[in-house]
């Protein structure tokens, strides 16, 4: 008994070192097979036509994170105040910076950070704005049914994230290299 007990330890005491540089370098893949573009083209409807589009938000913006207040206003975006301007460019500008920053791997805890809260405001704004209270779409957990965007699907979201803010970006990645390079230069 005490030799299966040992082969087991040390079988996973290597899963386990192999899972410290594995596991961030899989959330960060995983993150990015499945939200990056989704974040990205969320991004590409909030902004306005041309060049200027950048500090434009198109009237989709508004819709998407101040809904019932840009009905209070009769659809008319500029009726709404400089918050909403900043809050809705701030949230553009996350989805494109953010995603892209957990990808490559720089400052990959705060990104993943800021990506956690993004989707608690995501959900809270599909809750709360745009009234996406149905059971299907809402969900609940320990149910038996895996499949609510709200509830389920966003807290493998959020489950990813975590591991990204605890354990790093991992071996593979600038945030790395960096402290590769500042360790060298230390020791130098």
């Amino acid at each position: 008994m005490n030799l299966l007990v040992s082969i087991h330890n040390k079988v996973f005491d290597m899963v386990e070192m192999g899972g410290n540089w594995l596991l961030p370098l899989f959330a960060r893949f995983t993150f990015a097979a499945t939200l990056l573009i989704y974040y990205w083209n969320s991004g590409l409807t909030k902004l306005g036509d041309g060049l200027f589009g950048l500090f434009s938000p198109s009237i989709g913006a508004y819709s998407q994170i101040f809904p019932k207040q840009l009905e209070a206003a009769g659809y008319d975006a500029s009726q709404l105040g400089f918050f909403h301007w900043l809050v809705v460019m701030a949230g553009t500008y996350a989805e494109f910076l953010l995603p892209l920053l957990i990808v490559i791997g720089l400052a990959t805890r705060l990104a993943a950070l800021g990506m956690i809260g993004f989707v608690i405001v995501q959900s809270l704004t599909d809750i709360y704005g745009h009234g996406a209270t149905d059971e299907k779409t809402l969900g609940a957990w320990f149910d038996r049914f895996p499949d609510a965007v709200i509830m389920d699907q966003r807290l493998f979201w959020v489950l990813t994230l975590t591991i990204v803010v605890i354990k790093g970006a991992g071996f593979l990645s600038v945030d790395a290299l960096l402290r590769r390079r500042s360790e060298t230069l230390a020791v130098a």
